[in-house]
């Protein structure tokens, strides 16, 4: 079990922001029907397991600037734990999760408007929790029916999702060992899925995208991890160059290249994990051409990608390398498009290569924080851009500092089309490896499979 200092700890930093007189209102997420009388299967609210390490459905958090934490939570109910499991219940909760009090969750409409009442400011997280914004509302109406009587209704709503985001984006040590077990699972995970392929091409079965998604998650159960953290993409041959392509029955060709993003979900943070590989062991070349480009590419953004520097370096380092070895490899012509900085002045890599390079990562798998360095909110440039002449707003991107956690992950992506070289036709790549920044550069945490090309045939051989 977690020592809950570290959730003690997390609700003292963000109490120490919410003002002497402020209050901070925390929900867990719903529970979701699935259809008829099943439900979807619960997952908590990330804002509130970071602040409780609590992940029962009905909870609800109220933080107070003095520190005060009071939970609210489902009641024992024997009857219905026979049918849903056990509930660690109010009486429990104080001890368990090192909290001041808790209550009952059939309390909450009515205790909520005395804690409110005399506060200054009430926090929560804005547009996360539909309708939160209307019980609120309705507790404050409650506290303002008691202002004859000398109580103080709040003044000020804050959203605070902004200190938690800040909080969020540097990963503890506890966060970072969690996302390192993560990523091997996921590594591991990946690595059945290749030889899956290979062998059962190399047997003469039929080999379905299923087949591989069913690899990945027998991995991820097997060793302790709670879900996926996302649906996986398993994507053969040209269903690679669709982004969010989902596992599905497509057949898997020995010249295929099959493209897996997947990753599992352990102890509530996620990992995120992408790679191309032939699907029967064996790349062509103009597939490892185009491999070999986006490897490279990813090369540059991990050198870029160290404390100091900004989360668009990799990027920036990314689109150098893919324009430059677009031209190189006959993708793009310079006839017709003119030098690399022409290439990358003008986006016209983006037909291939469409999506940023990084995201933070962390308790979700597209993990809070802002992009933007909050030092220079202020200074704003204004381009036009150059395929669809939109006016868009820059501001300086975040300065990367120790244990923020993001991922790296270049591609290129060939749909046919006028112009476009045949041999390069429905092959889609991308490579993504998990990061976390140090002060001299970044731990790669995902590295336990291969990106090499060479390494990932002689894995698939195996």
């Amino acid at each position: 079990m977690t020592d809950t200092s570290i959730y003690a700890g997390r609700r003292a930093r963000l109490a120490a922001q919410l003002g002497r007189d402020g209050i901070a209102i925390i929900p867990t997420a719903p529970e979701r029907q699935r259809n008829r009388d099943s439900d979807f299967l619960f997952r908590h609210d990330s804002y509130f397991y970071y602040l409780t390490g609590f992940t029962e459905p009905n909870g609800w958090l109220l933080l107070a600037g003095d520190g005060r934490a009071t939970l609210f939570s489902a009641p024992k109910d024997l009857e219905r734990e026979i049918w849903d499991g056990f509930r660690l219940g109010p009486d429990a909760a104080p001890s368990a999760l090192g909290i001041d009090e808790a209550f009952s969750v059939t309390d909450l409409d009515a205790k909520l408007p005395k804690l409110l009442e005399n506060k200054s400011t009430v926090w929560y997280p804005f547009a996360t929790h539909k309708g939160l914004e209307t019980r609120v509302d309705g507790w404050l109406q409650s506290v303002r029916a008691r202002v004859r009587f000398g109580a103080l209704c709040p003044e000020e709503q804050r959203d605070l999702c902004g200190p938690l985001d800040e909080m969020r984006l540097v990963k503890d040590a506890h966060e970072q060992d969690v996302m390192r077990r993560a990523a091997q699972i996921s590594a591991r995970a990946h690595i059945r899925a290749m030889q899956l392929s290979a062998r059962m091409l190399r047997e003469g079965k039929e080999v379905r995208e299923y087949h591989l998604d069913a690899e990945l998650l027998h991995e991820f159960r097997l060793s302790g991890s709670q879900y996926p953290a996302y649906g996986s993409i398993v994507a053969a041959g040209a269903n690679a160059c669709v982004l969010h392509y989902r596992a599905d029955v497509a057949p898997v060709h020995a010249g295929d290249l099959v493209l897996i993003d997947a990753g599992c979900e352990l102890d509530s943070y996620a990992s995120d994990i992408t790679r191309t590989f032939p699907a029967n062991g064996k790349f062509t070349g103009p597939q490892r051409a185009l491999y070999d480009l986006v490897l490279a590419s990813q090369d540059a953004a991990v050198a870029a990608t160290k404390a100091g520097n900004r989360f668009n370096d990799p990027h920036e380092a990314t689109v150098k390398v893919l324009a430059q070895g677009m031209l190189d490899v006959g993708l793009l012509d310079a006839n017709k498009v003119g030098s690399v900085d022409d290439v990358i002045e003008k986006r016209a890599y983006f037909p291939f290569y469409m999506h940023r390079t990084s995201h933070w990562l962390g308790m979700d798998v597209h993990d809070s924080g802002s992009y933007v360095e909050p030092t220079q909110v202020g200074e704003v440039s204004e381009r036009k851009d150059p395929l669809s002449n939109e006016i868009i707003k820059n501001r300086p991107s975040r300065i990367l500092h120790p244990g923020m956690v993001l991922t790296i992950e270049p591609g290129i992506y060939v749909r046919p089309g006028e112009g476009v070289p045949e041999r390069f036709h429905n092959i889609g790549i991308r490579i993504e490896d998990d990061a976390i920044v140090t002060a001299t550069g970044c731990e790669l945490i995902s590295r336990g499979v291969p990106v090499n090309g060479d390494e990932i045939e002689a894995l698939m051989r195996a």
